[in-house]
């Protein structure tokens, strides 16, 4: 179960990797003007959307194989799974952002992005927090 656990934690390291990045991407998007460089930056996004999906999937499959085979209780697990769910829309919205990046639909600024950016932050500390406290 110890590798389990391990890969859970790697795939989990590298989804939020891209849940920190691709949010700096949208922030550069939104501020650029040259449409060579936009191009770019949506290139850039589109490719690591892409390699984030199978991330996702990954740790929450990891993720639920360690709770099957724990069998974890409580309600931190309650708190935490919570926490994931507005995780994986998070994730999602992303995508959405950058459909509407795509088809040159985004009506936000930069200044939105960035605090946009602190969300997935703030769910880490909170989970991490919860899994290793275990407070209720």
């Amino acid at each position: 179960m110890l590798w389990v656990k391990a890969f859970h934690l790697i795939f989990v390291t590298s989804w939020f990797a891209g849940l920190f990045y691709l949010p700096r991407i949208y922030v550069n998007l939104a501020m650029e003007q040259d449409p060579q460089a936009q191009a770019r930056l949506l290139l850039m996004a589109h490719k690591l959307y892409r390699f984030m999906q199978p991330l996702m999937l990954l740790a929450l499959a990891f993720g639920i194989w360690l709770w099957l085979g724990y069998g974890f209780k409580g309600g931190w697990l309650h708190a935490k799974l919570t926490l994931v769910a507005l995780l994986i829309g998070y994730h999602h919205a992303c995508g959405s952002l950058l459909k509407k990046f795509s088809a040159q639909q985004n009506r936000r600024g930069h200044a939105w992005f960035r605090w946009f950016n602190e969300v997935p932050v703030l769910i880490l500390i909170a989970v991490v927090i919860l899994v290793v406290t275990k407070p209720f």
